[in-house]
């Protein structure tokens, strides 16, 4: 039986735009391994919420701070996971 995607919601938050964060996740190392992973930018505003209750991701772009395999400028990252430079 096949599952049924997630409910998502996007949105834009005018708080939390233009403001510099960091945030780290986890990320693959390998096949079987999985490290810690850091980021540094400035967050759009943009977010999305998945399921029920909702999970927020934020979009972080403009990144000063990626692991070096990292080939993209932007990172979507867990609202726990947010760290708010300066604040």
């Amino acid at each position: 039986m096949p599952k049924e995607p997630l409910p998502t919601t996007k949105g834009f938050d005018p708080e939390m735009a233009g403001k510099r964060a960091e945030c780290d996740g986890g990320g693959h190392f390998g096949e079987k391994y999985i490290r810690r992973e850091e980021f540094a930018g400035t967050l759009s505003g943009e977010y999305v919420d998945h399921g029920d209750p909702p999970w927020r991701w934020y979009l972080l772009k403009d990144l000063y701070q990626k692991p070096d395999h990292y080939a993209f400028d932007s990172v979507w990252c867990e609202k726990g996971n947010i760290y708010l430079v300066g604040e």
